[in-house]
């Protein structure tokens, strides 16, 4: 099992970039896949970004490709979302979670998730 907890979340204008960190305890957090989801308020959560155990394969929603980028590093079990170009519409509660092995874009497919960081885009 894995343990994610976020962090980097906060206030940022329009255009801004942040850089959420997701520290994902565990012994074998190469077999996770991990994910980023969001959630703004009266909105249903929604998948932001994943990336494969080895860091081999990454996917998008199409909402974030070009602005958004998912990396992790296996030696420090972490995985981060580096938010560039930020809008408006990207205020919401990030999540990060895991789920082992093949990736999958639904919040359903994840069964660790950590608490959320709040991201806020102001013009």
């Amino acid at each position: 099992q894995v343990q994610p907890v976020e962090s980097g979340g906060g206030l940022v204008q329009t255009g801004g970039s942040l850089r959420l960190s997701c520290a994902a305890s565990g012994r074998t957090f190469t077999a996770y896949t991990m994910a980023w989801f969001r959630q703004a308020p009266g909105k249903e959560r929604e998948f932001v970004a994943a990336i494969s155990g080895s860091g081999g394969n990454t996917f998008y929603a199409d909402s974030v490709k070009g602005r958004f980028t998912i990396s992790r590093d296996n030696a420090k079990n972490t995985v981060y979302l580096q938010l560039n170009s930020l809008k408006l519409e990207d205020t919401a509660v990030y999540y990060c979670a895991g789920r082992r092995n093949t990736v999958v874009i639904t919040s359903g497919g994840y069964a660790y998730w950590g608490q959320g960081t709040q991201v806020t885009v102001s013009s």
